[in-house]
């Protein structure tokens, strides 16, 4: 595969790289769109999983009218919605619709591109094994997704199961993790890796994002954002008590079915995050002053603080829509650069020596024993 490729620098063309960033752009969209879904309630309005004829919405009054049937035969419809009008329904089966309709253009986007790239040469053997196995967690992700929306179609339920909203929403996580990842991977030119201390702490950053976006979405799965609406105590108390925080049985139930733990393993995860971010910056600063990976390591730290922010915020607040959707997306911008953060932390290859741009990009680090 791809013989030009392998002779270039390192890097692919600027042409990849502009499709790699519209990809993970659309990524970011689809859990937007897939947020506002969900928080409109919209997100059971389609019975059914047809990835070819489901582009097509419904065209006529008879077409609505089918649709708008087989919803009220939903247990949504009928605990929550029982009485709705036809225009009411068309607002919720819109949101649902598009949200299908950008998932199956994002997949177009990725695939057609990826053969003619492939097919050109343009695409490195490392690179194109990466995006074909995300094509193949982006295929994952369909079935997930209606998996998903089945789980909220069983009887006696009015929303999807918070469990697998939480794997649907951090698989989509792991889709622009990993094209950002080997994005900021084909940067062209060299670059030298970050100290070893500064690089094993970049590294750690993503995957506690990625473990924050799952609490996440079991908190925003099970609505355990809208109890519990102070901070920084929970209840009146920094700390819940054990019997409070185990009182479902079987004590494993819990995580995902008990509000009180759901919120707070949030919060620590949070915390936890917060805390690795502003060390890891204060210790590139000290140890790399001046250069590339401080000034990530800042960006990272300034994000981060941002997202507890607002996260914050949103919990005060009684988690209105405008929040709530800013808190996810502002997760996948904080997943996007701790992710480029930690690629480029380790360093990009190029037909120059990785030894002399690494003196060339930390003189002295060597000498302060970072």
């Amino acid at each position: 595969m791809g013989a030009r490729a392998e002779r270039g620098t390192g890097g692919a063309s600027s042409a990849v790289r502009l499709w790699l960033a519209v990809v993970a752009a659309l990524v970011i969209a689809m859990v937007a769109v897939g947020g506002a879904t969900r928080l409109t309630g919209s997100g059971l309005s389609i019975t059914e999983w047809r990835p070819v004829t489901g582009v097509i919405p419904p065209l006529s009054e008879a077409d609505w009218a089918a649709e708008f049937a087989k919803y009220r035969d939903t247990p949504q419809y009928n605990i929550l919605n029982q009485g709705m009008g036809l225009s009411a329904f068309k607002v919720l089966y819109g949101w649902e619709w598009g949200h299908r309709l950008l998932g199956r253009l994002l997949g177009l986007v990725f695939f057609l591109p990826l053969l003619v790239f492939w097919w050109k040469g343009l695409i490195r053997r490392r690179l194109g094994w990466g995006l074909l196995a995300l094509g193949l967690l982006g295929g994952l992700q369909g079935a997930i997704g209606w998996i998903m929306v089945a789980s909220g179609l069983q009887p006696g339920m009015t929303a999807v199961a918070p469990l697998k909203l939480a794997l649907h929403l951090t698989t989509a996580s792991l889709i622009l993790a990993g094209l950002v990842w080997l994005a900021a991977g084909e940067r062209p030119g060299a670059l030298a890796p970050a100290p070893s201390r500064l690089r094993a702490t970049a590294l750690i950053l993503p995957p506690l994002v990625l473990a924050q976006i799952f609490l996440g979405g079991l908190v925003a799965g099970s609505h355990a954002g809208l109890v519990y609406n102070t901070w920084p105590d929970m209840d009146g108390v920094l700390i819940p008590s054990a019997d409070h925080l185990f009182a479902v049985r079987p004590w494993i139930e819990n995580f995902v079915d008990n509000h009180m733990l759901v919120q707070f393993d949030h919060r620590l995860v949070a915390y936890l995050l917060v805390a690795v971010a502003l060390l890891h910056a204060a210790d590139a600063v000290i140890a790399a002053r001046g250069t590339a990976v401080a000034r990530r390591a800042l960006v990272v730290a300034a994000f981060v603080l941002a997202q507890a922010g607002l996260g914050i915020a949103t919990l005060l607040l009684a988690v209105p829509l405008w929040a709530a959707l800013a808190h996810q997306v502002m997760a996948m911008f904080v997943l996007t650069v701790a992710t480029i953060h930690a690629r480029l932390s380790r360093g990009v290859t190029a037909s120059a020596a990785v030894k002399p741009a690494a003196e060339r990009a930390y003189p002295g680090l060597a000498a302060r024993g970072a």
